[in-house]
């Protein structure tokens, strides 16, 4: 376990490539590959929560030290490339554990193997290791590469099934932007590099003052990563995204998603906390959160796809997540903190219930052959449990007490009525909209005069959809468990700990 950082990452990527190895000797064997890499990379990753979680420090692992337990700095100067997990680290690792193994499981028993199942779990993987190479790194540059590790999977995810005609213009549509968002991160850490001659997140951050070259820096990092979250205006890749990707897929792209907002919280908070002292970034961030609520909502209400209906639910919820992002910018302390603990609750939230919705998407599509509001109805007697999954998953999503999604709005509610009375009604009012859209979704789906006979889906695609419907249940009905143990502790290693992260790192 002293190892766990580097193996959660390297785990997956050995999975990826010897999964199709495996594939051409036996597909059995394939599949217990697959099943034995997801057991490790979530014993490696729980074991990182519970130590980062437990001792309250950060876990700094040094890649080709003798000692990786501590870093190697040389007259102050980091030498050698560093994870750095700290408590919002360990607990973005755990949101994606959760969504790669449930994606695997699911995964397992969706895909066919005539229709790629061998390259569409490989690639699962490996967009799997990039989200926690992301989520671990203390390194800049390695954050864009591991940035653009995600990027490409996701988009052979979205399109490699060439057969139908819709995937690969949703994958051109998502590598486009993803393209022009990982170019303007690769040019921001060019010109830090060039500024400070260094790519560590800790020491840049001790260096950092707030300069032109530096603000500049900054703009294109925070519009690179809001493009790759699919905020409002550039958010037109995401509802093809989702909707086009296998079922499986989406589950991890929604931990993909999460993910770019972890690093916008890390930009903001730690690499630029100590130069951020005016409060217009966080206006900023607050106010493209709002408009992405208000706008996803809206189209969400006139669509007839399910996919792309519970995909715009799913931009909505990127919105919340920015929203209390740019609440705590502007506030630092006090009810600020109320806002990134209702962020980032929201994060594991949103994983479970969005997640939930997508699985049902895919059962229902696997079992009818189609997702069209117009063409489904009455599909209740036969897929039980999936709709019993679908109802508690959208009520979930809309922030409807006792469930999980209510825990974590309530609290951006509250924290951004302190800051501005009008984000937080129309965070509210667009809660009640999704309401509408997700119940029309329902009755669209399985309830009409007219029961329709559909083939139940194979147990594991169920049991993959219970975890998640046990996940909502659990988070809304004990959150005091869950803001308490994880989430309190990931706030405020962003908000008082940023310290204790350059200590970690630096020393002294």
């Amino acid at each position: 376990m002293v190892h766990a950082p580097i193996l959660a990452i390297a785990v997956p990527l050995l999975g990826a490539f010897a999964a199709p190895l495996l594939a051409k000797l036996d597909k059995r064997a394939r599949d217990a590959w697959v099943l034995a890499a997801g057991l490790a990379v979530a014993v490696f990753g729980i074991a990182v929560a519970v130590k980062v979680l437990g001792t309250g420090t950060p876990w700094v692992y040094t890649l080709g030290a003798p000692s990786p337990g501590a870093a190697v700095t040389q007259g102050g100067f980091p030498i050698r490339i560093v994870l750095v997990v700290d408590a919002l680290g360990a607990f973005m690792g755990i949101v994606a554990i959760l969504a790669g193994a449930v994606g695997l499981l699911y995964g397992l028993h969706y895909l066919r193997e005539e229709e790629g199942k061998t390259l569409g779990l490989s690639l699962l993987l490996l967009l799997w290791a990039g989200i926690l190479g992301l989520v671990y790194t203390g390194d800049l540059f390695n954050f864009f590469v591991f940035l653009e590790i995600t990027s490409i999977a996701a988009c052979a995810l979205i399109g490699y099934r060439v057969w139908e005609s819709r995937p690969p213009e949703a994958a051109f549509k998502t590598m486009t932007m993803y393209t022009l968002g990982g170019l303007l991160v690769l040019v921001a850490v060019g010109l830090l590099y060039g500024e400070h001659g260094a790519l560590n997140i800790a020491y840049l951050s001790k260096l950092i003052t707030g300069s032109a070259v530096e603000r500049l820096a900054l703009g294109l990092l925070l519009g690179g990563l809001l493009m790759k979250a699919g905020a409002v205006p550039a958010h037109m890749w995401a509802p093809d995204a989702y909707g086009e990707a296998p079922a499986m897929a989406t589950v991890v792209l929604v931990a993909n998603t999460q993910a770019s907002i972890y690093a916008i919280m890390r930009v903001v908070f730690t690499l630029f906390g100590g130069a951020l002292a005016r409060p217009g970034i966080g206006w900023l961030i607050a106010s493209l959160g709002t408009v992405t609520v208000i706008v996803a909502v809206l189209m969400a209400l006139i669509q007839r796809h399910l996919g792309r209906l519970i995909a715009y639910g799913a931009v909505s919820q990127i919105g919340y997540m920015l929203l209390a992002v740019g609440v705590a910018a502007v506030a630092r302390g006090g009810f600020g903190e109320v806002a990134l603990r209702g962020g980032i609750f929201h994060m594991i939230n949103d994983a479970a219930s969005v997640g939930l919705l997508f699985l049902v998407a895919g059962a229902i599509r696997r079992a009818v052959g189609s997702v069209d509001l117009m063409g489904l109805g009455g599909l209740g007697r036969s897929l039980r449990w999936e709709s019993g999954f679908f109802l508690l998953g959208a009520l979930a999503l809309a922030g409807i007490p006792p469930l999980n999604g209510f825990a974590s709005k309530f609290l951006i509610y509250e924290s951004a009525f302190r800051a501005s009375p009008i984000l937080s009604a129309i965070a509210v009012l667009a809660s009640i909209l999704l309401l509408a859209v997700v119940v029309r979704a329902f009755h669209g789906t399985f309830l009409g005069p007219e029961p329709k006979e559909a083939p139940p889906s194979p147990k594991g695609m169920l049991v993959a959809m219970g975890v998640l419907a046990l996940l909502i249940l659990v988070l809304g009905l004990f959150p005091g468990f869950f803001l308490g143990r994880l989430v309190g502790p990931a706030a405020k290693a962003l908000l008082a700990g940023r310290a204790a992260y350059l200590a970690a790192v630096l020393g002294g």
